[in-house]
């Protein structure tokens, strides 16, 4: 399972499953947080999606590109600061739900980029 291959897809298919549910259900997520309006969870939903097209394409690859997995995993780790920060310092105003679901994501999207690190070692060991 922990084949980079497999993490990437894993990726990829947790990220899809996230924007699809922020993009369908918008202005429930909008209300659970505490937020006035559902843009900013579509457009979270958006680039979700579109990061997790961008993660499938390459983990399908029968070979991985170092650069492009190195650039998932930048974007994976801005993820997680970015949530920290929000979380850390209550931007927003979002409600008690909102930020532990927030908190909750930057762990699950730690954890995937650990695992990239790791499957990225050893493809460059090999």
């Amino acid at each position: 399972m922990k084949t980079l291959k497999n993490v990437l897809l894993l990726n990829a298919l947790s990220s899809g499953a996230t924007a699809v549910g922020l993009i369908a259900f918008a202005a429930p997520v909008a209300i659970l947080f505490g937020l006035e309006k559902a843009t900013p969870v579509i457009e979270v939903g958006i680039f979700l999606l579109l990061f997790a097209i961008f993660v499938f394409l390459e983990g399908r690859k029968t070979a991985q590109n170092p650069n492009l997995v190195k650039l998932i995993i930048g974007l994976d780790l801005g993820w997680v600061v970015a949530s920290s920060l929000i979380v850390a310092l209550q931007l927003f105003s979002l409600t008690p739900l909102g930020y532990f679901a927030i908190g909750a994501v930057a762990l699950w999207v730690a954890g995937m980029a650990y695992l990239q690190i790791g499957g990225l070692k050893r493809l460059t060991i090999a």
